[in-house]
């Protein structure tokens, strides 16, 4: 479907954008506009330098990082108000490169806030339309009736959270979709190990056998595995890649672990050190000066509503509460505004381009929801700007050069409660270490694993790595006792042994150590391999052997999922499981567990919604008749779609070209950018009419 621009929607953008500028005429002392009137022709002039520069740096080739491309953005956009001081006739003045930085800065935040108060922030006509000029400069995009398939995953969204959400208002755009008739909400289990690294390995690679937990170690070399560092990733994908990857035949991969065997990536952990040169997939995003202004305002404004919501808390005492200081208001910041904007964009461009699979993260509700709670406030309002999102790239679609279907999914839930230390002044390493004679423990290794990304991707950015220090912090040789945290899994490596100890040798070596972990309140079972019976599952009052189910006195697993036994016997046969595994505690009255590192919410192990994923789907793609549990089922059935729209081969080459080649730019095309500030992308888009 052709673009259309309305002249109505333009005109009031455009006096957004004048306004924009008049209120940044009236700031700063370096720059000056001959009254409203000169505000306008300033704004058409900026609209009309925007129509035509961002299609061309996006094709210029340059070696950018990602932040010297932000700069650099910065600075273009910095010129293009230089430039447009410099025409004659538009009353418009800056005296300064530093004066056209500030004033772009200004425009950018006066321009966000006065299209939402009239109601343009919904706007993407003309974003779509440098998107497909950028498309046709870059590589002629692929036109096709064959459908393609954008797979947007909202990491942590357990499905009755997304069912509540959508009621209650906080995803308006999904519950769109349901009340239009168009996509219909299921839910699909996990396996034990409940976390991004275990989902999407299974996911986007069609396994994550021996990957117990987000961190484990690997005893026969005493490494140290996490999902979250490069080469951990690279490593994990090179184990699993079998050629049948969910975007293998020219699919992109936006902000995720894995690559899922994708030609197209950005924000990609698995392939970041195989990154020695600048990513040409930043370049649509960042030849936009606006994409990088705006990105820069609203950073700013999450970390000022992270700051107030804390306040807010503490003031209010509520409980349960995580830590919230040092730097996590910027990382919030960076995964729930820079991030979440260049994924965005990155997909609007696959789709313009028309490529035929699409596997996209959006990590800010999982990362807020860790510190603030599963349903508080703010966190509900981060993902209510993610269905923002979600609707823009839904509302594309029609515009692309091919049909496209668009699925919405999680890769695992998440469950609240306060945390083992805060109930009980200790922690799970703490615990080890009294049940223990003469053997140190390794505090708890645990942490944030979006902390880890935005890290990585920092260093994608600035084409600086850590290698050499964290090679040091994996190895894990010189420890008689490894404790992990992975939410409410905790994971004991006993590193006398370059093996699995069974449950006989730890009984006579440590004879202390099951009872008291087996016993405490705050542990829901512990997991062992008896060398007479196998796997065995301890509780407070009773074990469940799982090689013949049987069970002795109370089943330690009859508070969590009908399936829990057989996730449990699954991870027992892995062959990097810990000598001693531990689930958290579920009280399912309260709908509360606790975890082993210091996150209110959590994920990771098992009970609650953490289990429980969301799967939002077109009615149109058939589900098996049977409940999906397992990511290797979920796998299967994502594949399946894209097969059964592509065929076997996946991508589909185009039947024709040139099908998008629009005319030439007209007046109504600049005075839509103008709208945007001082840049070719105004605020998130509207439903196009």
């Amino acid at each position: 479907m052709p673009l259309q621009l309305e002249p109505l929607r333009v005109a009031v953008k455009l006096a957004v954008a004048a306004a924009a500028v008049y209120v940044a005429a009236w700031i700063l002392p370096g720059v000056d506009v001959a009254g409203p009137a000169g505000a306008v022709l300033a704004a058409g002039a900026i609209a009309v330098l925007n129509v035509f520069i961002p299609p061309v740096l996006a094709a210029v080739r340059l070696p950018f990082t990602l932040a010297l491309g932000f700069l650099l953005a910065l600075g273009a956009d910095a010129a293009i108000l230089l430039i447009a001081a410099e025409l004659p006739n538009t009353g418009f003045t800056v005296d300064s490169m530093f004066a056209a930085l500030l004033a772009s800065l200004i425009i950018a935040a006066v321009s966000i806030a006065l299209e939402v108060v009239v109601g343009v922030n919904d706007d993407d006509t003309y974003t779509l339309k440098v998107m497909q000029r950028i498309a046709r400069r870059t590589g002629e995009p692929i036109v096709t009736d064959v459908p393609g398939i954008v797979y947007l995953e909202i990491d942590g969204l357990a499905a009755p959270v997304l069912r509540r959400a959508m009621r209650d208002g906080s995803a308006p755009e999904m519950a769109r979709w349901i009340a239009e008739g168009t996509h219909r909400l299921d839910e699909w289990e996990t396996d034990l190990s409940s976390q991004t690294g275990a989902s999407q390995a299974e996911i986007l690679l069609g396994s994550n056998h021996d990957i117990p937990a987000f961190r484990w170690v690997e005893k026969e070399t005493a490494t140290l595995m996490t999902c979250s560092a490069p080469d951990d990733c690279a490593e994990i994908e090179r184990r699993h890649s079998s050629g049948q990857g969910l975007l293998r035949d020219g699919g992109a991969s936006r902000g995720n672990l894995l690559s899922g065997e994708a030609e197209h990536m950005i924000l990609t952990i698995s392939r970041l050190e195989a990154e020695k040169r600048a990513n040409p997939d930043y370049r649509p995003f960042l030849a936009n000066g606006f994409n990088v202004t705006r990105a820069l305002v609203l950073f700013v404004w999450e970390v000022f509503l992270e700051y107030t919501a804390a306040i807010r808390a503490i003031r209010r005492d509520v409980r349960p509460r995580g830590h919230r200081g040092g730097a996590y208001p910027f990382l919030r910041g960076g995964v729930s505004v820079v991030v979440r904007d260049l994924v965005v964009h990155s997909v609007l461009s696959d789709m313009m381009a028309g490529r035929p699979a699409v596997y996209a993260t959006f990590s800010g509700y999982d990362e807020v929801a860790h510190h603030s709670g599963l349903e508080r406030a703010d966190t509900l309002e981060v993902l209510r700007k993610i269905d923002q999102q979600i609707g823009r790239i839904g509302r594309a679609a029609q515009y692309a050069p091919r049909p496209y279907h668009l699925v919405v999914l999680s890769d695992h839930g998440q469950t609240q409660g306060a945390t083992f230390k805060q109930r009980n002044g200790y922690g799970l390493d703490e615990l080890v270490r009294r049940s223990l004679s003469g053997k140190t423990v390794a505090p708890v290794r645990a942490g944030d694993e979006n902390d880890t990304a935005v890290t990585r991707a920092f260093e994608e950015a600035t084409g600086r790595t850590m290698k050499k220090r964290e090679r040091a912090k994996n190895d894990v040789s010189g420890e008689d006792v490894v404790v992990l945290g992975s939410g409410n899994l905790g994971l004991i490596y006993l590193m006398e042994e370059p093996r699995r100890l069974t449950r006989e040798e730890i009984d006579e070596r440590h004879p202390e150590l099951l009872p008291a972990l087996a016993s405490h309140p705050h542990v829901g079972w512990v997991l062992v391999r008896s060398a007479e019976h196998g796997p065995v599952v301890l509780g407070p009052r009773g074990e469940r052997y799982l090689g013949d189910d049987r069970i002795e006195g109370e089943d330690p697993l009859a508070p969590f999922s009908p399936t829990a036994w057989s996730h449990v016997r699954r991870t027992d046969g892995f062959p990097n499981v810990a000598d001693i595994v531990v689930n958290s505690f579920y009280d399912a009255q309260l709908d509360e567990g606790c975890a082993f590192e210091e996150l209110i919410c959590f994920h990771g192990g098992m009970g609650g919604p953490q289990t429980r994923a969301s799967l939002l789907h077109p009615v149109k793609l058939p589900l098996p008749p049977v409940p999906i549990v397992g990511a290797e089922e979920l796998h299967k059935v994502l594949a399946g779609w894209r097969e059964g729209l592509q065929g076997a081969g996946g991508a589909s080459v185009a039947s024709e070209t040139g099908a998008t080649e629009a005319a030439g730019t007209s007046a109504a095309e600049a005075a839509e950018s103008g709208a945007a500030g001082t840049g070719a992308g105004g605020g998130p888009a509207a439903r196009p009419r």
